[in-house]
C-alpha cells in the first residue's frame, strides 16, 4: 500500500513584479514645453549663450525650476568649451566697498550667462592666495577677478597663463602682467578736498583708511597732494579701518581740537565719516556750522542721516561690468596686454558741507 506523501510543501512564489520604473530625468524638451520655446532656446539658455532676450530667458529659467532641469556642466564645457562661471577671491567681504564690487561682478556675470564662485581670503599671502586660486580652477571657472590684488607680485605666486585675470581697487601700477579695473581714486579725493577748500577752508582734516589697503594708500596720497597743490597746511591724518567704529574714535579726537583749527574733514570712506558724525554729535559739534564732513564711496545710508553727507559717488556697478567684459575678452583674444580701465567718479553735494562759520539757521 502506498503511502500518501503528507510532506507540505510551500506554494510557489508569485511571478516577480519587474522593478518600478525610474522616473525618468526631466529633459530641455520637457522644459521647451512649459517654456513655450523650442529645444534649441533651451540649450542657449543652459549654455549660458547671450543671444536670447531678458523675457525669453526668465520663461525658460522659470520652467527649469519648475521640472527640476538641471544644465549638465560638463557637457556645457564640451559643447561651449566653458565652464560658465567666473571666479572671484576677495579679502573681505564686510566692507561695503568689497560687497558692492563683489554684487555688481555677479550681477554683470549673471546678465553674460555665468555665475560666480566666491573665495574669500582671511589674509593676503601669497600661500593663501595660491590656495585659493586652487580651489578655483578646481571648480572649473573661465576667469578670475581677484579684488584687493596687492599680494600678486609674490614670487610664488603662479596663475596659469591661459586663465584670463582682472583684478580691481589695487595700485595702478603694481601689476603690468594683469588688466586693471579701477575707480578714479586720485580724481575722486581732489573733488572732495577741493569742494572744501573752494568753499573758504584753511585746510581739510583726514581720517584714513587701514594701511593694508591699496585704496586706502591712494586716497590719503591724493590728500596730501591736493592740499601742497593749495599751498595749505598738511595736518597729521588719522587712520582708521574702515569701520563706523573706527570714525567715531577719530571724531572724538577731533572733536578735542581747537575749533579755529578744525573746520573741514576728508574720511576716507563713508562708514567711517558716519562714525566721525556721531562723535561729533555727542560733543556738540555741528555739521556743517563747525566742521564740514565729506565721506567716500555714497553707501546707501549716506542720503539718509543728517545732515546728509556730501560724498564721492563710486560706479560699482560699472566696475563690475567691466571686470566680466575684460574676462570676456581674454577668453576670446587670450590675455594679452590691456590698458588699465579707470571708472569715472561723480562728487555728490548734500547738506554736511558748506562755507567754515556758517551761522545756524
Amino acid at each position: 500500500m502506498e503511502l500518501e506523501d503528507m510532506s507540505r510543501t510551500e506554494p510557489p512564489a508569485p511571478p516577480a513584479q519587474p522593478p518600478a520604473a525610474r522616473r525618468r530625468a526631466p529633459s530641455m524638451a520637457d522644459v521647451a514645453k512649459i517654456a513655450g520655446v523650442s529645444a534649441q532656446t533651451v540649450s542657449r539658455v543652459a549654455n549660458g549663450r547671450p543671444n536670447v532676450d531678458d523675457a525669453t530667458r526668465d520663461k525658460v529659467l522659470s520652467a527649469m525650476r519648475v521640472v527640476g532641469y538641471q544644465p549638465n556642466g560638463a557637457a556645457r564645457a564640451l559643447a561651449t568649451g566653458r565652464f560658465g562661471a567666473f571666479g572671484v577671491i576677495s579679502f573681505s567681504v564686510s566692507r561695503i566697498g568689497d560687497a558692492r564690487t563683489i554684487e555688481a561682478i555677479a550681477t554683470a556675470s549673471r546678465a553674460a550667462g555665468f555665475s560666480i564662485n566666491l573665495v574669500t581670503v582671511e589674509r593676503p599671502t601669497a600661500g593663501r592666495v595660491s590656495a585659493a586660486i586652487a580651489n578655483l580652477a578646481g571648480q572649473n571657472v573661465d576667469g578670475l577677478v581677484i579684488i584687493q590684488a596687492e599680494i600678486l607680485d609674490a614670487p610664488s605666486l603662479v596663475i596659469g597663463p591661459d586663465l584670463p585675470v582682472v583684478v580691481t581697487d589695487t595700485y595702478p601700477s603694481t601689476h603690468p602682467d594683469y588688466p586693471i579695473v579701477d575707480t578714479d581714486q586720485e580724481g575722486g579725493v581732489r573733488r572732495a578736498v577741493d569742494h572744501l577748500l573752494a568753499m573758504g577752508h584753511r585746510t581739510v582734516w583726514h581720517v584714513a583708511g587701514p594701511q593694508t589697503s591699496s585704496a586706502a594708500h591712494e586716497r590719503t596720497a591724493a590728500w596730501r597732494s591736493a592740499l601742497a597743490d593749495a599751498g595749505v597746511p598738511t595736518p597729521v591724518p588719522l587712520r582708521g579701518d574702515w569701520s563706523a567704529a573706527s570714525g567715531y574714535q577719530a571724531g572724538r579726537e577731533l572733536a578735542d581740537l581747537p575749533r579755529e583749527d578744525l573746520t573741514a574733514v576728508f574720511c576716507a570712506n563713508d562708514q567711517m565719516a558716519l562714525g566721525l558724525m556721531r562723535a561729533f554729535h555727542e560733543r556738540g559739534v555741528r555739521i556743517p556750522e563747525d566742521v564740514s564732513v565729506v565721506g567716500f564711496d555714497d553707501i546707501e545710508e549716506a542720503e539718509y542721516v543728517w545732515p546728509p553727507l556730501t560724498t564721492v559717488r563710486q560706479r560699482f556697478d560699472t566696475i563690475g561690468s567691466l571686470c566680466v567684459q575684460t574676462l570676456l575678452d581674454q577668453m576670446e583674444n587670450g590675455r594679452g596686454t590691456h590698458p588699465m580701465r579707470v571708472v569715472p567718479v561723480e562728487l555728490v553735494l548734500r547738506s554736511s558741507s558748506g562755507p567754515p562759520g556758517r551761522p545756524t539757521t
